[in-house]
C-alpha cells in the first residue's frame, strides 16, 4: 500500500531511517545504472562511522538506553588474597554501577558514479543521515565536500531529515524554509542548484551532472522512495496514529498531516 504522503514520509525519520538509508542509494543506483552506461557506472560506497554524540537520537533513531541499577554488595577481589597473622584482612572491592557503553555505529551509504574505464569519480550522491547533520560530524561531512569540490567532482546532495543543521547553511538565508532540500554543486561553478521541498510535495526529479559535453541525467527521487516503501512494507512497521519523530511540526503542517493519515487510515478499513 503506498505511504499516506505525496513525497517523503516523515516517519520514516526514526528508527527505520537507517533502512531507508541503504535501501533509498541501491535503488538511485539501480535507476540510475541504464540512464548512465555505457560511458558511466553508478556504484555504491560504504562506510561505517562511529556516532560521536549520539544523545539527541536516543529514542528516535536509536533505541532507549536502560541503565542498570547499582546493587551495592560486596564482591570478592578477582585474585587470591593471602594474610599472616598480624595483618590486616583483604579489602573487598565495592561492585560500581554497570552502566551501557553508548557505541553507536552508523553505516553511510553514497552513490557514486565513475568512468569506468578509469575508475575515475565524476559525480557523488550524497543521502543524508543525522551524523552528517550535527557535531562532530557535520564538520566531517563538510571537510568531504571540500576534497569533492577540490578534486572537480560533482556533489549531489540528499536531506530528507528534518532536524539537524545542513551542510551549507550558509545558503539558507537564500532558501525557502522548507522540510526537506535536495542541492546540486557543479563542479568548478560559483553557484547551486537547489530543490526546497516541503511536506505536502512531491519528491522532484533532479538532474545528475556528469563530464562535459554529456547531459545530466535525470534523477526521479519520488519514484525511487515509493518503490523501497512498496518493497520494505513500512506501512507494517509504522504506527501511523501516533505523531511522527522530532521536531515537531508547525501547526499548518501538523493539520495537513493529520488530515491525510486520518484518511489513509479510513481507506485502509
Amino acid at each position: 500500500m503506498p505511504s499516506p504522503f505525496p513525497g517523503m514520509d516523515p516517519y520514516l525519520e526514526g528508527y527505520l531511517w537507517p533502512d531507508v538509508h541503504q535501501r533509498l542509494a541501491t535503488e538511485i543506483s539501480r535507476q540510475l545504472g541504464p540512464r548512465l552506461k555505457p560511458r558511466y557506472v553508478a556504484r555504491l560506497a560504504i562506510s561505517m562511522v562511529k556516532d560521536q554524540s549520539p544523545e539527541t537520537e536516543i529514542g528516535i533513531m536509536y533505541p532507549e538506553v536502560e541503565i542498570v541499577a547499582a546493587h551495592h554488595r560486596e564482591i570478592a577481589p578477582a585474585w587470591p588474597v593471602t594474610t599472616t597473622p598480624g595483618s590486616q584482612a583483604a579489602a573487598v572491592i565495592t561492585e560500581p554501577l554497570t552502566l551501557p557503553r553508548l557505541d553507536f555505529k552508523v553505516r553511510l551509504v553514497t552513490v557514486e558514479i565513475r568512468d569506468p574505464a578509469q575508475n575515475q569519480l565524476v559525480t557523488s550522491i550524497e543521502i543524508l543521515s543525522p551524523v552528517n547533520k550535527r557535531e562532530p560530524g557535520l564538520t566531517s561531512y563538510r571537510y568531504k565536500q571540500e576534497q569533492l569540490e577540490e578534486a572537480g567532482v560533482h556533489l549531489v546532495e540528499i536531506d530528507l531529515l528534518r532536524r539537524g543543521e545542513r551542510p551549507l547553511a550558509y545558503y539558507q538565508p537564500l532558501l525557502p524554509d522548507t522540510a526537506y532540500l535536495v542541492t546540486q554543486i557543479r563542479s568548478r561553478t560559483d553557484s547551486i542548484a537547489a530543490w526546497p521541498i516541503k511536506l505536502q510535495d512531491k519528491l522532484p526529479v533532479v538532474a545528475v551532472p556528469l563530464r562535459l559535453p554529456d547531459p545530466d541525467v535525470p534523477l526521479d527521487l519520488g519514484t525511487a522512495l515509493d518503490t523501497i516503501y512498496d518493497e520494505a512494507l513500512y506501512e507494517l512497521s509504522i504506527d501511523y496514529s501516533q505523531p511522527p519523530p522530532p521536531p515537531s511540526l508547525s501547526p499548518e503542517d501538523g493539520e495537513w498531516l493529520n488530515d491525510r493519515v486520518k484518511t489513509w487510515l479510513n481507506d485502509r478499513v
